[in-house]
Order: C-alpha cells, then structure tokens, then sequence
C-alpha cells in the first residue's frame, strides 16, 4: 500500500547534477532552405564533436530532442569546459562555411540542481531552469545559473559576464544568469564597455566646450582689437602627469612614441638600437601596406635539421644569457636574467600536415579542420603534449615544448625592443589585427610569407598563439633562473606571441597569456623545442 501511495515509481532516483541543455539557433529556417544538407550538418556534429566531448568530460547525453540534446554531469566544472570546448570546436568548423547562413550555432544552458532520474529521462525544475537558460542564449553563446557559478568561479581561466536575475517562463523564482566568455580578454569588454566609453567622451565633450569657449574668447578679444595671442598656459604645478603604458589592446596608431629605454648593461643593445621617432606621429597604413625594405635571410641550411619526412623543420639555438619580461603589463614584471641551455626550436609552429601524420599514427587524437599548410590551431595544452610524445617516440629524442623563458630568448633574437624588428610595429613583419599582413577573421595567413628573425625563426608574434610548457603564475616573482616554471595540479599553462586574432600590443616579445590546460580555443597552436 505504501509502495502504491508514493509519488514515484521504484525505478526513480534522485539525484544532485549539472544539467546541460542545448538547440541550435534557426534550424527550423535552416532545413527550410536546405533540409538535407542542414540535418546532414548537424549529424556530422553530433557524431564528431557533441557526443565524444560530452563522453571526454564524464557525462552522459540523456537525449536528443530534434536539433538539441540533453545531458548530465556529476561536475558543474566539468560541464562548463564541456560547453567551452563544444562550442568553440563547432565555432573552428563553422569558419570553413563560407555562407554564413549555413551556420549551425549552439545555445546552451547549463545548471545544477536537484533532479529525478528515471532509466532513460531525467525530470524536474533543474532540467526546467537549464532549458530557459538554453532559450536566453545567443547563438554560440553558455549561459549558466549562479548556483553553477559559485561552483566554477575560481577554476576557470574565462570570464563571466552577469546578466541579472531573470524570472523565466514557468520558474517560480528568479534565476541569476551568467554568460560564460571564454576568452579571458573578453571580462573587460563586457563588463566596462561603459566605463570606456565614459572615458572616451568626456575628453571629446571637454575638448569641444574648450574649443568654443577659446573661440568666443578670440572673437570678443578681436572685435576689441586686443592684438594678444590666444594661448594655453598651465602653471608649474599644473604639468599633467605622464600617461601610463597603454594596456594591450589600445590604440596607438595616433600617439607619439617615446624613443626605447636601452639596457646599458648590453653595450651591444645600444649600438642596434634603432633611430628615435620623428616628433610628428606617421599614421599606419593598414589597407595594403607595402614589403618590407628587406628581408632578413635565415640561417644557412646546414643549421637545420628534420628527423623524418613529416617532421617539423628545427633551428639549433646557442643559448646564452638574457633579460626576460617587460614594462607593458604586470604579468611581466619583474624582468629578470635567465639562463638559456642550447636547444633546438621549430622554423614554423607544427602545420596541420604534420599534426596529421600522428592522427594517422593513432597517437593524436584530436582531428583538427583548416588547410594543411597552415598552423594547426583549435588544439588544447593536453593536445600538444600527445603530439611531442608521438614525436619523441618516433624519433627517440627528447621533443617537448619549449619552456617561456626559451621561446622568449628565441623570439628576441638578441634585441631588447618591444618586438623583434624594433620597438614600434612595422606592417609586414607579424600577423596580426593592425599588423600591415592580409587578415582573415577566418584563418592565419601561411607563417613562412612573413619575413625571420636574426635566429631564422617565422611567426615569433602574431599567426597562433603558442603552448610553453610552463604553468601560468601571474607574475616573474620567484621565477626559476633556468628551465621551465612547473608546479602540480597545474589547471592553466602559459601561451606566447598572440594570434593573427590579437592586437599589435600583444604581440610584443614580453607578452603572455594563459587558458586552461584542457580546452581548445581556435587561435591556439605550438612549436616545438628539442633539448641538447
């Protein structure tokens, strides 16, 4: 009697879980302009990308509903990087859809809550709650519940952008929202649009209230025929302070910049350094800009070497001593003198060509899109790892990945300047946005077009942003004078030389980024080290 009285059947539990619910945006459209090949589309995603990367991150799809899906995860961590990685890995494949009509984009939600498993369902407000959030993203967008938030806060390299608390359809209370932005750059775009914006107003706004009371001044003073100039006079202790360094990301294109400050420890830095700017600003031609001058040559062959036909193509570097770090940021302070052993470093980032040869090796895993000449990229820190092993093996030699230090010493090439070639952004030399290089939002463009340094080594900035086999401390405190900076349970690893995606700033020699070991973002790629 008790057993019929309940509200449940025998075979229900109940259970406390991240719940994941996805669609994709305007499928109904879509198959409405091309049935077969949208749900052929979406078949192919489903089978390469959605259900291995749902089994990857320990969950288990409950459903498909026509174009979406419903999953479960004992980790609310585990099912955001699940969501992070579906949704940049569908972003990776969309891009080689020229029609941006055609493309499929998932809205996902994702929240953690108290639910009824039945065998082959799963029912309750926490599926409820997942379900609106889906509905409330945007195309290729995450949407998580606070309580998903408080969970994940502080254990992922992304952002969160809050978007309130919203009273959802058929939800009793209101449930706070975040939007998850996987790239960490991203926090300051979305949280202080406004500020900048403020900032950016208010000058103009003082600027034009100057300029008319100045005109108004000039004008009363000439109709009185005062014959003094009109001029700006501030007193001694009204110099404005100078500006800080402009974080990456800002514009400079119109401001002067100061002549380089040159270590006088290197008498050898101050006889390259370059010739100090003209007092006048030369804007930067961005459209087509012209080759430059010339051409430093690489090194000669015979200081290369290629362990197989598939092989990246390595340069041996002396080593030696150097300055490590810079000013522009304080994730690069303190600068600090390190110690470089010999070593070798690939000509080029690994192609896809050549990451090909250990997928068809069985030995990578991962089956990456883009042209084969060019980086491979969409590829996680772990990713990069099977790929030195598969080469290690292969050639029975110790391959791995460069440590900061060696990739900074290697980009460097023995200057001191913000980047290799000097210290202000020449177009030709790098791939970036604003580098003077063909972009592609798309795609990097080939990294041997673009010129080498003085060690023969192309792509040293701009083109992907590079894996090191260190882990990411947010500063040069306490930083190892020789080798790689590890410690355990490292989450997040260091990436060098900004993408063809970044702005001239980040691209400078000193500048570092981080992402989680485990995630792939489309502008990551690496180069590979061998030990003497």
């Amino acid at each position: 009697m008790l057993r019929d009285a309940s509200s449940h059947s025998a075979a229900s539990t109940r259970r406390l879980c991240a719940i994941m619910s996805a669609d994709i945006a305007g499928y109904s459209r879509m198959m409405g302009h091309d049935e077969e090949g949208t749900h052929a589309r979406m078949s192919r995603y489903r089978r390469d990308i959605v259900e291995p990367t749902v089994v990857e991150h320990s969950g288990t799809i409950i459903k498909h509903m026509g174009d979406g899906f419903l999953a479960v995860f004992d980790s609310p961590l585990e099912a955001t990087r699940c969501a992070i990685v579906i949704q940049q890995t569908i972003a990776a494949r969309n891009a080689a859809v020229s029609d941006k009509s055609s493309w499929l984009q998932y809205r996902i939600g994702i929240n953690l809550g108290d639910i009824i498993c039945e065998e082959h369902d799963v029912f309750g407000d926490g599926v409820n709650v997942a379900a609106r959030l889906q509905t409330a993203a945007r195309p290729g967008d995450v949407n998580i519940s606070g309580g998903v938030y408080e969970q994940i806060k502080n254990k992922l390299v992304c952002g969160y952008q809050s978007l309130g608390d919203e009273r959802l359809k058929n939800i009793t209370d209101p449930v706070r929202i975040y939007r998850v932005l996987p790239d960490p750059s991203a926090v300051v775009r979305a949280e202080h649009g406004v500020r900048r914006a403020a900032r950016t107003l208010i000058p103009i706004v003082g600027a034009c209230g100057a300029t008319f009371a100045i005109g108004v001044w000039f004008a009363t003073h000439k109709m009185t025929g005062s014959p003094e100039p009109v001029g700006i006079v501030i007193g001694s202790g009204e110099v404005p302070a100078p500006e800080a360094a402009p974080r990456r990301g800002t514009s400079t294109a119109q401001v002067p910049i100061p002549a380089p400050v040159i270590d006088t420890a290197r008498p050898e830095m101050a006889a390259a350094a370059p010739p100090a700017p003209s007092p006048e600003p030369v804007p930067v031609a961005f459209a087509v800009p012209p080759p430059p001058a010339q051409k430093p040559e690489p090194p000669a062959s015979s200081g290369a070497l290629k362990d197989c036909a598939d092989c990246p193509e390595m340069l041996k570097l002396t080593g030696g001593v150097f300055r490590m770090g810079g000013s522009s940021d304080a994730s690069e302070k303190p600068v600090h003198q390190v110690v470089i052993a010999p070593f070798a470093l690939s000509r080029l980032p690994v192609t896809k060509a050549q990451w090909q040869a250990c997928v068809r090796a069985g030995a990578c895993t991962y089956r990456p899109d883009g042209p084969d000449d060019l980086p491979v990229r969409n590829v996680s820190w772990n990713d990069a790892q099977q790929y030195v092993a598969w080469l290690s093996k292969l050639t029975s030699k110790p391959y791995r990945l460069p440590s900061e230090a060696e990739w900074e010493y290697a980009a460097r090439a023995g200057t001191a300047t913000a980047y290799w070639w000097g210290a202000q952004m020449v177009p030709g030399f790098a791939n970036c946005k604003g580098c003077g290089t063909p972009h592609d939002l798309e795609k990097p463009i080939q990294i041997g077009l673009l010129p080498p340094n003085a060690f023969g080594l192309q792509g040293m900035g701009g083109g992907v942003a590079e894996w090191v086999q260190d882990c990411w401390h947010s500063n040069y405190q306490g930083a190892p004078r020789v080798g790689a900076w590890t410690s355990p349970k490292c989450r997040e690893h260091v990436l060098r030389g900004g993408s063809w995606l970044s702005e001239p700033a980040d691209i400078q020699v000193s500048s570092r980024e981080h992402y989680d070991t485990n995630v792939r973002y489309p502008a990551h790629g690496f180069r590979v080290a061998l030990g003497e």
